[in-house]
């Protein structure tokens, strides 16, 4: 390995514990967290749906996430209905053939979605065009939005009622943040409903 690449993983490490280091000490990201969790647990208690939607990582994020509540993440429950909007590849290319690529998530939201759902987009520069069209119409239909972003929300802040920014201008840091941020939302909610042991690891 030579200086150069040695100073490449230092620095990259380097940013991603800062940013890590001040979601830990900020209040306001804190309480998104909790926000967010006071939105979903009550829609999925009553037996309403998440639907999740990102573009490129955004959508592994996506489909991570829908895998904890529908699986487990830290012990054993009954499955939550949480939906992956990027995972049909039937639906998917059918949309963006038909209608184009802004609309693929526009509207799977309008043909899956009902009023007191919740939307979760991904988004980390908050400027995706077929994200904020599906938060659009997500609205529309009186569907709870929620979103992840990068440092500056944008549009996106302003169709959300609830966004959580993580603190960098840089992709996959913002990435690094929103998993980290998933898995506690993913967890506060399997013990709100479920009142389940928190230390209790799932196997994968």
């Amino acid at each position: 390995m030579d200086i150069s690449e040695q100073g490449f993983i230092a620095d990259y490490l380097e940013e991603s514990v800062l940013a890590l280091h001040s979601f830990v000490e900020s209040d306001a990201l804190r309480q998104s967290i909790l926000a967010f969790a006071d939105t979903i647990t009550p829609a999925l208690a009553a037996g309403r749906k998440l639907m999740i939607a990102g573009n490129g990582g955004s959508a592994g994020d996506a489909q991570h996430m829908a895998g904890e509540f529908v699986s487990r993440l830290f012990f054993d429950h009954a499955p939550l209905p949480a939906i992956a909007l990027t995972t049909d590849s039937s639906v998917l290319t059918a949309i963006g053939n038909d209608y184009g690529y802004e609309k693929v998530f526009e509207r799977q939201v309008l043909g899956l979605g009902m009023k007191d759902d919740v939307f979760l987009a991904i988004s980390t520069s908050g400027k995706s065009p077929n994200v904020l069209r599906a938060l659009e119409a997500a609205r529309s239909r009186g569907i709870v939005t929620l979103g992840f972003t990068g440092i500056s929300a944008g549009r996106m802040g302003e169709l959300c009622d609830h966004v959580l920014c993580a603190p960098s201008s840089k992709t996959s840091v913002i990435q690094q943040i929103h998993i980290v941020a998933a898995h506690l939302i993913c967890g506060l909610v399997e013990r709100r409903i479920f009142g389940g042991e928190s230390g209790a690891e799932a196997p994968k």
